[in-house]
């Protein structure tokens, strides 16, 4: 499956629970799986098998057809891409407090995607070790932040940048005294069978 049509699936599958006013747990418990399994879709980290995809569309009383009549692939080339400030999708991310994600745009280029993202950190925010399936590149753009990684941390200031392959446990800590800020751009490899 392609990242941009999971990113799809994940944002709609989120955005209908929250218009339907429904909790991670209770959709969970309606679709007969589990609270972190619901999180780890919506948050795009892992891809539902159709059965369960199924499921969880049904538990959210919306016609199949429906659902995925939007959904699209975006692998067409496009030599230009404009996306506008108020055209950033926010988003959240299961156990994190103080963490603020804008969705700039996501873009499949050949064999791959690239997810951009700005990420605001409050002074107070935690969140605990994660890993992502993509690479991640981080552009530190205000602030003190702190990268925990599981032997080591490092830390960075606005206008410093890092690499690294996402499936290293990792979270990031603000420790300055205002909002820290970054872009992250994630780079997720089309699986090949």
């Amino acid at each position: 499956m392609e990242e941009d049509i999971l990113i799809q699936i994940s944002n709609k599958i989120k955005e209908r629970r929250r218009e339907k006013n429904i909790t991670v747990h209770d959709l969970a418990i309606k679709a007969n799986v589990s609270k972190g399994l619901i999180s780890q879709i919506e948050n795009s980290r892992t891809i539902p098998s159709l059965i369960v995809l199924i499921d969880i569309i049904r538990s959210l009383d919306i016609d199949l057809n429906v659902f995925f009549k939007d959904i699209h692939s975006k692998s067409s080339s496009t030599p230009i891409i404009v996306r506008r400030k108020e055209q950033y999708e926010h988003f959240e991310k299961e156990d994190a407090h103080g963490f603020y994600y804008q969705r700039i745009f996501t873009q499949h280029i050949k064999h791959s995607t690239v997810d951009f993202v700005l990420l605001e950190l409050n002074v107070d925010a935690s969140r605990p070790f994660v890993e992502t399936q993509a690479f991640e590149f981080k552009y530190f753009l205000s602030g003190e932040i702190a990268y925990h990684f599981n032997d080591k941390t490092i830390t960075f200031s606005a206008g410093d940048s890092m690499l690294f392959d996402g499936r290293i446990p990792h979270t990031p800590k603000n420790i300055g005294t205002e909002k820290a800020m970054m872009l992250v751009i994630y780079f997720f490899e089309e699986n090949k069978v």
